[in-house]
């Protein structure tokens, strides 16, 4: 199979396209940055948020080669810059319209990158998993989340007029394997161990703040078994939380890493942010029925794992081991505002 991975130099891009590698399928990416991790696969430097007239062989008249399936997951992607830029919510709308319109041309099924964010804050406070049915676009807590609702939008109504076939993943904080690029995208958890490395204190903002972390092979697994059941026509025009299934307190998961680094945690405690979700456990029946999909690795397993992978690439990186922007250790210098008591209870 031919795959078009937008996205392909991030995270769950990269990952991505080296397992669809490793079976024996042809990828090719589209990044508007360099891969910095891995030459194993083509891929093509575009920044896909651009107006563009027509799209007969690509995107914005750039030809691509021949694909079979789109997986769209490329997206501006960090929430705190969102909120202070919402022009960027509008880019990632743009991107999704753009790759819709290729796949329209082209009757190409599609796999997008939805995320958690989608489910909002309000109500999902008691001890429930949240179901892809319980989702109330009414509570978009950011930019960010109304980008990614927004282009599940559009996803669901060009299945409707056009026929697009589609699968969309709503992931959840997914840590781990290429991950740890800072200066570019601050992830929670590899921002706790690289300020833990250096006896550093990290920041939790909302002492009760508790998400379902998703280690990266468990992901990868899930949008491998997506990608060959839209392909083969067994699973078409579904939405789908991919996660571990699991809650874990982000004060749990900076005790486990201090604890791995042989370090005594240095957790300071603040209010939770304008824009963030402070709860969510994903229900994964669909994940399950449908895909067969069956995450294997906990945060107490991942969290080793992630932990051996970042101290590794900092041994062939030590100039990446120094002080990060204050936005990425102090985001509520950077404009961004507390929520208020009455959207914290």
């Amino acid at each position: 199979m031919r795959v078009l991975v937008t996205g392909s130099s991030g995270q769950i891009g990269t990952n991505l396209a080296l397992r669809l590698v490793r079976e024996g399928h042809e990828v090719f990416g589209v990044d508007k940055r360099q891969n910095t991790w891995t030459d194993e696969f083509r891929y093509l430097l575009q920044d896909l948020s651009g107006h563009y007239p027509s799209f007969p062989t690509g995107i914005g008249g750039v030809e691509y080669p021949p694909v079979d399936l789109v997986v769209h997951f490329a997206a501006h992607a960090k929430v705190h810059q969102l909120v202070r830029e919402p022009h960027r919510a509008l880019e990632n709308a743009i991107m999704t319209f753009n790759v819709l319109e290729f796949c329209r041309q082209q009757n190409l099924p599609i796999v997008f990158s939805s995320s958690r964010e989608v489910y909002g804050d309000v109500h999902r406070f008691a001890e429930e998993e949240a179901s892809e049915a319980s989702a109330d676009f009414a509570y978009a807590e950011s930019t960010y989340s109304a980008s990614k609702i927004a282009g599940e939008a559009l996803i669901y109504s060009y299945a409707r007029c056009y026929g697009l076939r589609y699968v969309v993943f709503r992931f959840s904080n997914v840590y781990g394997r290429y991950d740890n690029d800072l200066a570019r995208m601050v992830r929670v958890l590899p921002l706790f161990i690289h300020t833990m490395l250096r006896d550093e204190p990290v920041t939790v903002f909302g002492q009760d703040k508790t998400l379902d972390f998703t280690y990266v092979d468990d992901c990868i697994e899930g949008i491998t078994r997506g990608v060959e059941a839209l392909a083969d026509g067994r699973v078409v025009n579904e939405t789908i939380n991919l996660a571990y299934g699991r809650g874990n307190s982000l004060v749990h998961a900076g005790e486990l890493i201090a604890s791995e680094l042989g370090v005594e945690p240095k957790i300071e405690l603040a209010p939770s942010l304008l824009g963030e979700v402070t709860h969510y456990i994903a229900d994964l029946t669909k994940a399950r029925e449908l895909l067969g999909y069956e995450p294997a690795v906990p945060l107490e397993e991942g969290i080793p794992r992630a932990v051996a992978w970042f101290k590794e690439h900092r041994a062939a990186h030590p100039e990446e081991d120094g002080p990060l922007p204050v936005d990425a250790l102090f985001p509520q210098d950077a404009e961004l505002g507390w929520k208020s008591a009455v959207e914290a209870t």
